[in-house]
């Protein structure tokens, strides 16, 4: 039997309002589990890809380049996303908890403010039935926003890889000379015109066209396939489509688009600054030699370096205290891949073929001290320890060296022009490594 006794005053504020989101308490269990995930991603992501970096060629260099891209943005997007969205719960729970606490609600006049400043923020604020439910709905949008931009770049991201792996096969088999980024971007263009033409038609022609007539039919079929495949955003993005049918479907793309802009940005500066130490701070008045002179370079000491995101030639320290000066040089395919293959020919698996392509590594990566050229270094191959990479390595005899700074001069293979930007830094200059040599009557 029900009990026909209303609730009290008491009793009514201690419960949620009517119109509460049934998914208040997953968004909470999944932004407060997820969040702690989503900001170590970032690091894992930027390991993985100066390791990667470092071993690919030309073309998956640039896979490896833009799927980074999408993936940090969809990595930073979730992150944002869950500490905002536990921020605005947290202040939808205050807001209840309040309630609960003074159930009369905001007395306004009590508060040292004017009858017409009063009488403006009193309606704004309503009632707190209201404020709560207004709480409410702007935690649920905020999680609901983020993820399905987060959604997006993980659509773009897949969508990309299928693309290139096309695009790498079908060059593989028919031999098509032509950079594999430029090819993707033509190949997205054609994939998503289509799409574009017919819903431009659809929107201004599709009340006039016959339901049954050619058109029409050829109309559907396209729309059925790209939202099979994910690539409709009405279909693929049933949230986005629900915030656009009600916030306005123009206002909506215009903020996703913002949005979106802004994670990319944010990914690039971060990505920039990985490259570019220097970059965030004020270091413009610090000297800065274009040729690397008077520059103790970090990359160049194996006791200062960062194995995976430096790729240059090094030295154990910059104070040498044996009489053998061990030099070591990466092999980077995305440097060295292409004049390989122009030198050595096609990769084989005999002891011809290595040797000849270790003559033509030799050959690229000449040595001189101090600005006089050592005869044909006689590298061996061998791997670096602490990233497993292979390296070509030489050791240089500096026992007769006296006391004072020296300089080794490496040269390294010239990127193709299909290279990455952050690959062909410098690819005109030698390393120029500087050490000091210990005399033995020192050591």
């Amino acid at each position: 039997m029900t009990d026909p006794t209303p609730p009290s005053a008491a009793d009514a504020a201690s419960r949620l309002p009517r119109r509460t989101t049934p998914t208040w308490e997953v968004e909470l269990l999944i932004s407060g589990v997820a969040i702690f995930a989503m900001l170590q991603l970032p690091g894992w992501l930027d390991a993985r890809f100066f390791d990667l970096r470092a071993r690919l060629d030309d073309d998956w260099n640039q896979l490896l380049a833009l799927l980074y891209v999408y993936l940090m943005c969809g990595a930073l997007t979730l992150a944002a996303t869950f500490a905002i969205h536990l921020l605005v719960r947290a202040q939808w729970i205050a807001v209840v908890g309040m309630h609960s606490v003074f159930p009369g609600g905001i007395r306004w006049d009590r508060l040292r403010i004017g009858p017409i400043q009063r009488e403006i923020e009193a309606a704004r604020y309503g009632d707190a039935e209201s404020a709560i439910d207004r709480a409410d709905n702007r935690a649920t949008v905020v999680f609901s926003v983020g993820v399905t931009l987060a959604t997006i770049f993980m659509l773009i991201s897949a969508t990309v890889v299928t693309l290139f792996c096309l695009i790498v096969g079908i060059r593989g088999v028919f031999g098509v000379p032509r950079n594999a980024g430029i090819a993707l971007v033509y190949l997205l263009i054609a994939c998503l015109l289509p799409l574009f033409v017919a819903t431009l038609v659809d929107r201004r022609f599709g009340d006039r066209l016959p339901r049954d007539g050619v058109a029409a039919r050829m109309l559907r079929g396209l729309f059925r396939t790209y939202s099979r495949l994910g690539l409709s955003q009405r279909a693929s993005n049933p949230t986005f489509t629900l915030l656009s049918s009600h916030g306005g479907d123009r206002r909506m793309q215009t903020v996703t688009v913002l949005l979106m802009l802004a994670v990319v940005i944010a990914t690039g500066l971060a990505m920039y600054a990985n490259f570019s130490p220097r970059f965030p701070g004020n270091y413009g008045a610090f000297p800065e030699f274009s040729d690397a002179r008077h520059t103790l370079a970090s990359a160049h000491y194996d006791d200062e370096r960062d194995p995976l995101k430096d790729m240059a030639a090094f030295i154990p320290s910059a104070i040498a205290t044996e009489p053998y000066l061990r030099l070591t040089v990466p092999y980077v395919p995305a440097q060295a891949a292409d004049a390989l293959r122009d030198c050595a020919g096609p990769p084989t698996d005999d002891a011809a073929g290595a040797d000849r392509a270790l003559a033509c590594l030799q050959g690229m990566h000449a040595v001189s001290l101090d600005g006089k050229p050592l005869d044909p270094v006689p590298y061996e191959i061998g791997s670096d320890p602490r990233s497993g990479r292979p390296v070509l390595v030489a050791m240089i005899d500096i026992h007769s060296l006296p006391a004072g700074r020296h300089e080794l001069q490496v040269a390294h293979a010239k990127a193709s022009t299909g290279a990455p930007a952050t690959m062909k830094s410098g690819k005109d200059r030698p390393w120029r490594i500087p050490f000091w040599p210990v005399p033995a009557q020192w050591r």
